[in-house]
């Protein structure tokens, strides 16, 4: 009978020194990126971010579109050259590029010569685009709106997205259409909220999408992000990592890495897996809420182990 206990316990002890480790091959950590403007992007600066455990970014276009210091074709050329090649050397993967947005390069607007102007500019992008080869282009779905149009903006979004992702699909990448800031509907007299604002909005947004055209959430943009994650399911494949309180640009690190924010992390990581998610964990924070890479690095892994802990 002695015997029978201590080969119990022996046993006991192997399955909850284990249960870590396979809980861990069920939910196999994400790489982790992050958002980086190309005027910040040197070969030293990502090889600092690849010694700090990071793998991916995602580049924002800012530094070489502008409406009001347009670059030459040259010039860009030369710029996203460099950057390729810099990213090539110091061993991280160029995972997204985020489109420019504005008021006067909107997809979605009803203006049919400013939707058009903006295709054009997407395009010409786009061309670009083919020196760095990203997996993942993302596109806003609007800026914000005049009163009473969601629904023809839905239907110029529309338009500009099947003239657009033939394009893309060239590109060997995918198109995704990112969730917006939008709390309540109403921004001021002249204005609503972005497209994309709640979760009901983007699944009426995404059925009317081709569907190789994908979601981007932003979990800086929502409150519950993990409900978008849910009602999205395998058409996640890009996210932007940050906290908030659904009503503002916050961009925080993730509480409790931060102390600030209201998002749940371990319900976001589950919905994730469930979805299953295997991009990686693209940080879009401020660089204020952190001192060095490394902080992110660490945050991602206290995220990742209250999640596996809350699976024992």
């Amino acid at each position: 009978m002695f015997t029978q206990i201590k080969n119990f316990l022996v046993l006991l002890m192997v399955i909850t020194i284990a249960f870590p480790s396979a809980c861990k091959t069920k939910y196999p950590p994400l790489r982790i990126g992050n958002s980086i403007g190309i005027k910040d992007m040197n070969y030293e600066r990502l090889k600092a971010m690849k010694d700090a455990g990071i793998d991916c970014i995602e580049i924002t276009t800012g530094g070489f579109i502008s409406t009001k210091k347009p670059k030459t074709d040259a010039e860009i050329t030369e710029l996203l050259t460099r950057t390729k090649l810099a990213a090539d050397s110091a061993g991280i993967e160029i995972w997204s590029i985020h489109m420019p947005f504005g008021k006067d390069i909107d997809i979605s607007q009803t203006d049919e010569k400013i939707r058009k102007n903006s295709v054009a500019l997407h395009m010409k992008v786009l061309e670009f685009c083919k020196i760095i080869q990203p997996k993942i282009i993302l596109f806003h779905p609007s800026w914000y709106l005049g009163h009473n149009e969601r629904n023809e903006r839905i239907a110029q979004l529309v338009r500009s997205v099947n003239e657009l992702n033939p394009k893309v699909k060239e590109l060997g990448a995918k198109m995704v259409i990112e969730n917006m800031l939008g709390y309540e509907l109403v921004r001021n007299e002249q204005h609503e909220r972005p497209l994309g604002r709640t979760v009901e909005e983007v699944k009426l947004i995404m059925k009317q999408l081709p569907k190789n055209v994908y979601s981007a959430i932003d979990m800086n943009h929502i409150d519950n992000p993990e409900l978008l994650i849910q009602a999205m399911g395998k058409r996640l494949k890009s996210v932007h990592i940050a906290d908030g309180d659904g009503r503002h640009e916050c961009h925080y690190m993730p509480n409790p890495c931060s102390g600030k924010g209201d998002n749940n992390w371990i319900k976001i990581l589950k919905e994730l897996y469930k979805a299953g998610y295997t991009g990686p964990f693209m940080y879009e924070v401020k660089t204020s809420e952190y001192k060095e890479f490394k902080d992110l690095y660490n945050c991602y892994q206290n995220l990742y182990q209250n999640f596996i802990d809350s699976n024992k």
